[in-house]
């Protein structure tokens, strides 16, 4: 497990070129579209807008498609949790840098909703049940939680096809990226199904939330499969937002790290971002992701 700061003044000239991020974005902030206006950069976006089996949530997923031809075996993808705050930590110099790689095939799961972060229907859908509770909510706002399976199988038979039909994909190329509640969404599909994606990146995620640890039967679950996940927080976060430190508030994650580090075919890479809050490790660590195509 390797495990790397960056520097304060470099991830904040990544992370937020220009200008200074506010580290609690306000409930009511709305996304930043201005990426998707532009018409003179190395990618082109397209909408997709998908429904839950239930009709209670409603996604909009942004595409975004290089302009060069597609490889042989299809484009790699990378799946952009809370999507519409993804869309605002992207820039055209960043797609530019991206489209001279690997040029992955970008796809922001977001939500019909002018706003940069939909929270009722996120914490249900990057949440895993809690066992022993009959009713599942979140204890931060009460909301209904609970739904990371659904969304998950969601992602996989019908947004996933839906993409595919829209630009050739390589289905062995397949990262998912998430921040807090995302990145909590993002080791659980790494622990329930190892073979989904082939890079597991998760920021930040809120192992306040749920006892996360690997199963006896993790690694019979990983035998055959190779991945790599990538751990990353901020040293100024909190360890949990419900109450004060302990101390030590990176302990989970180091401890979680670990534990994953000993599970043959994973390969865990723990980053830290120096000085960086809770909020402004998305765009950085979603950047960090991109930076790796």
């Amino acid at each position: 497990m390797r495990n790397l700061t960056l520097p304060l003044t470099l991830l904040l000239a990544l992370a937020f070129p220009g200008q200074a991020a506010q580290a609690r974005p306000a409930p009511d902030q709305l996304m930043d579209t201005r990426l998707l206006q532009r018409t003179d950069m190395d990618y082109r976006f397209s909408r997709l807008l998908i429904d839950s089996a239930d009709g209670q949530r409603h996604y909009q997923l942004w595409i975004g498609r290089p302009n060069a031809a597609p490889p042989k075996n299809g484009f790699p993808v990378l799946w952009m949790l809370d999507g519409n705050a993804a869309i605002g930590a992207l820039d055209a110099d960043l797609l530019r840098g991206l489209a001279r790689g690997k040029a992955p095939l970008l796809v922001a799961i977001g939500y019909q909703t002018p706003l940069r972060i939909e929270r009722t229907a996120r914490i249900y859908d990057y949440t895993p049940n809690r066992p022993g509770l009959t009713v599942q909510t979140d204890p931060l706002s009460g909301l209904p939680s609970g739904g990371a399976d659904v969304f998950l199988d969601l992602l996989r038979e019908r947004m996933r096809p839906a993409v595919a039909a829209k630009a050739p994909i390589n289905l062995q190329e397949q990262t998912l990226w998430g921040h807090s509640y995302g990145g909590l969404l993002v080791l659980h599909a790494l622990l329930t199904r190892p073979g989904e994606f082939v890079r597991y990146a998760a920021a930040s995620p809120s192992l306040w939330w749920a006892d996360i640890h690997p199963g006896a039967d993790f690694k019979q679950r990983m035998n055959g499969h190779k991945a790599d996940l990538l751990l990353m927080r901020g040293t100024a976060e909190p360890a949990n937002p419900r109450g004060p430190s302990d101390g030590e508030p990176d302990r989970l994650l180091r401890q979680l790290a670990g534990e994953l580090s000993d599970i043959p075919g994973l390969a865990v890479d723990y980053q830290t971002f120096d000085g960086m809050s809770h909020g402004e490790t998305l765009p950085a660590s979603l950047r960090r992701v991109l930076q790796n195509f």
